[in-house]
């Protein structure tokens, strides 16, 4: 049996490499599906043949793990079915239904505020009753039908969690697709932008912080995918990052130290706080 590292890591890249195919919406939906399924699959068989020694590791597994696949599968399923229902024609009946989900995504947001609040503001003290299957039975599971739902594989929490991860990410879907409709709208925020910062390192350097910051989540608490991010990076400094995986393999190919630019950013903040120190 994989180590659940490995899985997860499996995972991560297969998904990266779907939005490089271009697919259509509905396309993507379903391989992403799929590839969620048959890693959800693999992480329930290793909870069945191995469990949990402790109660943190219980916790950090639904918490951290399982949350990844299972909040994309959260995420393909309702963007499927948003295309699906969207109106074929008309561009204002478009833009009605999309608002309209975007409403329901905040009420959502507003029933749970009080959970949401709790793991955004990085608090742990209620972990052993969310994220564990043996110390919550006050607490009862949420089954969200239509995704992915075994009792033993499930805690109280865990996919409230997953769920709050993918409708973040939907928000920037539906978004997205507002701006396609409203190119009125997309070319005022254009004008509201500013035109001053312009990116003058190198774009391997450029891809080194992307990956970094992506890989810590520290950009909506983590609930926001490397291809939103680079779409960011490209409209804030008017640059052009399409040859980001390619970038990031000869990355992890380089010798010695693979975050060469990481490392100087460390020095040079460090040199910067020294000499004012010394003032």
């Amino acid at each position: 049996m994989e180590p659940i590292a490995d899985i997860l890591s499996a995972f991560t890249l297969q998904r990266e490499g779907l939005q490089t195919e271009n697919f259509p919406a509905v396309k993507l939906a379903l391989e992403g599906i799929g590839l969620c399924n048959a890693t959800l699959k693999k992480l329930k068989s290793w909870v069945d043949e191995h469990d949990f020694e402790t109660i943190p590791e219980e916790i950090h597994f639904f918490k951290e793990v399982k949350s990844v696949p299972m909040s994309y599968l959260i995420y393909y399923t309702e963007m499927r079915t948003c295309e699906l229902h969207q109106p074929k024609a008309g561009k204002q009946y478009k833009v009605a239904f999309l608002e309209k989900e975007l409403k329901k995504i905040n009420k959502f947001f507003y029933r749970n505020a009080d959970f949401v609040h709790y793991m955004e503001m990085g608090n742990t003290y209620l972990d052993h009753l969310y994220f564990s299957r043996t110390q919550n039975p006050e607490y009862p599971v949420h089954p969200f039908t239509n995704y992915y739902q075994f009792p033993e594989f499930s805690t109280s929490h865990d996919m409230l969690w997953a769920r709050v991860i993918a409708l973040n990410k939907l928000i920037h879907y539906i978004r997205g697709e507002l701006e396609h409709l409203k190119p009125r709208r997309a070319l005022e925020t254009l004008h509201k932008k500013h035109k001053v910062l312009i990116w003058t390192g190198s774009k391997t350097a450029l891809t080194e912080l992307i990956y970094a910051l992506y890989s810590d989540e520290v950009l909506n608490h983590g609930a926001v995918d490397l291809k939103t991010i680079t779409n960011g990076f490209e409209e804030f400094f008017n640059i052009n990052l399409n040859q980001m995986y390619k970038t990031y393999a000869e990355i992890k190919e380089r010798r010695g130290s693979r975050t060469k630019f990481l490392n100087e950013l460390i020095i040079n903040l460090e040199h910067k706080m020294n000499r004012e120190d010394h003032r």
